[in-house]
């Protein structure tokens, strides 16, 4: 039955560990951005094309 109580302690200690990271992630602004990451990949191509095609006169 000891063992129960200790197993509770640890993941309690653990859990808190995670939210003081949690915490600590969204206070630096780390999940401040989540649409351009996704959506870079789709228009990067198109952005490099554009800037290394050759003027025309």
């Amino acid at each position: 039955m000891s063992v129960i109580y200790i197993l509770i302690s640890i993941s309690i200690v653990v859990a808190a560990c995670f939210l003081i990271a949690f915490i600590r992630a969204v206070k630096s602004g780390q999940f401040d951005d989540d649409y351009t990451p996704s959506v870079r990949m789709l228009f990067e191509d198109e952005l490099v094309k554009t800037k290394n095609k050759p003027k025309q006169k």
